[in-house]
C-alpha cells in the first residue's frame, strides 16, 4: 500500500487516540461536570474565533431563520450531552461510560426511523440486540459493585441519546455551512446554554487549580480539534463507515489510558459486555452502511 493510501488510516488512528483522552481529562479536572463542559466548548469557540472572523464571517448573513432555530436546538442537545456524559464519569468507570455513550449510532438510526421513516434491516435489528445484551452485562456487573455505578451507566446512555438529538437537528444545517462555521455556531450556542445552566445551578466559574485549567484547555484542543479534524480530513479518502468503525475503538483506548493514568481496572463483566457492544456496533455499521451512508457522528 502506498504511503498516500496509508496516511488517512494513520490519521484515523491518531484521531481515535485523541478522542480517547476526553474521559481521562474529565476525570482529572477538579470541577463540576457542567463547568468542565462549559470551558471545553467555550475555549474551543475562542480558539476558532480569529479564523472565523478572518475567513468565514461572510457566511453568517446567509444563515436562514430556520437554520438558526435548528442550530439552537442542536446546541442545547450538545450541552445536555456533555453534562450527562461528564456527570456519568463521577459515578461509573471510564470503560463502562465510554462504551455506553458510544452506542450513539444505534440511537441515531432509531431517530431516523421515527422521524424520517427509514427502514430497519434484519441485520440492523440483530446487531442492536447484540449491543443491548452487552449493555445489560456491563450494567449487571457494575450493579454488583455499586448502585451508583448503575446510575452512572444510565447517565452515559442518556448522553448517547442527547448527542443523537444534536446530530438529528444539526445534520441539515451542516450541509449548507462550512464545517468551521457550523461548529462555531453550535459550540457557541452550547456554551451560552451551559453558562445559563451554571448560573442557575450557582456553579463557580473561577477558583480552580492551574492543573484543572490545563485539563480544560486540553479538552478543547486534543479530543475536540485534533480528533474531529483528523476524522473529517480523512473523509476525503476513506469511507465514513470505515471511520465510524474506527471510532468504536475509542472505549479500548480510553480504558487503557484509565488503567495507566487513573489506576482503573476493567472488570470481567465490563470486558465481556464491552466486547459484545463493540461487536454489535460493528455489525450494525456494516449492515446499515449498505442501506444508507453512515456519517461520522461523534462528539466526545
Amino acid at each position: 500500500m502506498a504511503k498516500s493510501q496509508l496516511t488517512p488510516y494513520l490519521a484515523v488512528v491518531i484521531g481515535v487516540l485523541s478522542v480517547s483522552t476526553a474521559a481521562i481529562f474529565v476525570r482529572l479536572a477538579d470541577a463540576p461536570a457542567s463547568i468542565i463542559a462549559n470551558y471545553r466548548l467555550l475555549l474551543a469557540v475562542l480558539i476558532m474565533l480569529p479564523y472565523i472572523l478572518w475567513r468565514n464571517r461572510s457566511e453568517f448573513k446567509d444563515i436562514s431563520k430556520k437554520d438558526w432555530m435548528y442550530s439552537l436546538a442542536a446546541g442545547v442537545f450538545l450541552a445536555m450531552h456533555f453534562i450527562l456524559w461528564f456527570e456519568s464519569l463521577n459515578y461509573t468507570s471510564v470503560a463502562s461510560s465510554v462504551v455506553l455513550v458510544t452506542t450513539q449510532p444505534i440511537f441515531a438510526f432509531l431517530g431516523a426511523y421515527l422521524f424520517f421513516k427509514e427502514k430497519f434491516t434484519s441485520g440492523a435489528v440483530l446487531s442492536m440486540l447484540i449491543a443491548f445484551t452487552g449493555s445489560v452485562i456491563i450494567s449487571w456487573g457494575d450493579f454488583q459493585i455499586s448502585g451508583l455505578a448503575l446510575f452512572g451507566n444510565f447517565l452515559a446512555l442518556m448522553g448517547a441519546i442527547t448527542v443523537t438529538g444534536y446530530f438529528l437537528f444539526g445534520q441539515n444545517v451542516r450541509k449548507r455551512l462550512s464545517l468551521m462555521t457550523y461548529t462555531f455556531v453550535v459550540y457557541g450556542i452550547s456554551s451560552v446554554t451551559l453558562i445559563i445552566y451554571n448560573v442557575i445551578m450557582r456553579e463557580p466559574f473561577v477558583g480552580y487549580s492551574v492543573d484543572t485549567w490545563i485539563y480544560f484547555l486540553a479538552l478543547a484542543i486534543i479530543p475536540t480539534f485534533l480528533g474531529h479534524t483528523l476524522f473529517n480530513w480523512s473523509l476525503k479518502w476513506i469511507s465514513a463507515s470505515t471511520i465510524t468503525t474506527g471510532i468504536l475503538f475509542e472505549p479500548i483506548g480510553a480504558s487503557i489510558l484509565a488503567y495507566f493514568v487513573l489506576d482503573e481496572l476493567v472488570t470481567w463483566p465490563q470486558f465481556l459486555g464491552g466486547s459484545i457492544v463493540i461487536f454489535g456496533l460493528m455489525l450494525f455499521i456494516i449492515s446499515t452502511s449498505k442501506k444508507r451512508k453512515v456519517k461520522v457522528i461523534h462528539d466526545q
